[in-house]
C-alpha cells in the first residue's frame, strides 16, 4: 500500500461542524498530525480531534504567529514537519491524517506540508476531506446570504494589501476578507469608502463559546481585532429573485 497523507478539514472551531467523513478519516488514520502554533498552547484543530477521537495527536509546530510572507522561520518550520511526517512512514505508519480549520484546500498550512512531503516521499499519495469555512461559518451565523442569482463572490486575505480589497469591492458583489483584524481600522475605513458598510458583518472567534459576530458599522472604527477575523460584505438586494 501506498503511503497516504490526508489533509482533513474540521471546520472554524465548533466540534459540531465536521463531517462524518472526517471523524471517520481521523479515527482510522495510523497517526494524526496537527498544526501547533510556536506559543505552545492547545490550537482549535487540536481541540476538535480530541473532541471527536480522544486519541493522541503528533503536534507539528509552524510559525503561525510571524508577519506575512514566507520568510526563514516559516520555511524552516515547513521541512521540520514535513521531515516529521516523513519520519512517520520509516516507523510503520502507512496513513497520516493532518487536521487543519476550515478546508485543506482553502488558505491552509496543509498546502506547504503535502508539498514538503511529496518531496520526501515521492510515492505518497495525497487526499483531502474538506472542510466547512469560516466564510460559511460566519453566514450561517448572521443570517446572511452570501450569493444568489447572478451574484459573484470574492474571496481574499487581507495580507494582499488594502488595494486589493478596494478593487473586489468595486469588482464583486459580495466580499469576504480573511485574517484583516491587525488592520480592522484601516479595512473597516475602505469599505466606508465604497459606501458598502451596511453591508458588512464582522466575525472572530467562529465556531468557539467566545464567536464575536455584529454589524461591522458597529464596531469601534480605532480597534484592531484578532488576526483571524473574518469580514463579509453583501450589496443591498432588490427582494426575491432580484439578482436572477
Amino acid at each position: 500500500m501506498r503511503p497516504v497523507l490526508t489533509g482533513v478539514g474540521v471546520g472554524p472551531g465548533d466540534p459540531d461542524l465536521v463531517t462524518v467523513k472526517a471523524v471517520r478519516v481521523l479515527r482510522e488514520a495510523d497517526v494524526v498530525v496537527v498544526p501547533v502554533a510556536d506559543t505552545g498552547e492547545e490550537g482549535r484543530a487540536e481541540r476538535i480531534v480530541r473532541a471527536h477521537t480522544g486519541r493522541d495527536v503528533l503536534r507539528l509546530e509552524f510559525a503561525l504567529s510571524d508577519p506575512p510572507g514566507s520568510g526563514p522561520r516559516r520555511a524552516a518550520a515547513w521541512d521540520a514537519a514535513g521531515a516529521a511526517v516523513a519520519a512517520t512512514y520509516d516507523t510503520g505508519a502507512r496513513t497520516v491524517a493532518f487536521a487543519t480549520i476550515g478546508d485543506p484546500n482553502v488558505y491552509s498550512t496543509f498546502t506547504y506540508l503535502a508539498e514538503t512531503v511529496r518531496g520526501l516521499v515521492p510515492e505518497v499519495e495525497v487526499r483531502t476531506v474538506p472542510g466547512i469555512t469560516a466564510m460559511q461559518a460566519l453566514a450561517a451565523s448572521s443570517g446572511t446570504v452570501l450569493v444568489e442569482g447572478r451574484e459573484s463572490l470574492a474571496l481574499m486575505p487581507l495580507t494582499a494589501g488594502l488595494d486589493a480589497l478596494r478593487g473586489a469591492l468595486d469588482a464583486h458583489d459580495t466580499v469576504v476578507a480573511y485574517k484583516g483584524g491587525r488592520m480592522l481600522p484601516q479595512v473597516l475605513a475602505a469599505v466606508r469608502d465604497s459606501g458598502r458598510i451596511g453591508g458588512a458583518v464582522y466575525g472572530a472567534s467562529l465556531g468557539l463559546p467566545e464567536e464575536d459576530v455584529r454589524p461591522a458599522a458597529g464596531l469601534d472604527p480605532d480597534e484592531a481585532g484578532p488576526y483571524l477575523s473574518a469580514l463579509l460584505v453583501t450589496r443591498k438586494r432588490t427582494g426575491r429573485g432580484g439578482r436572477l
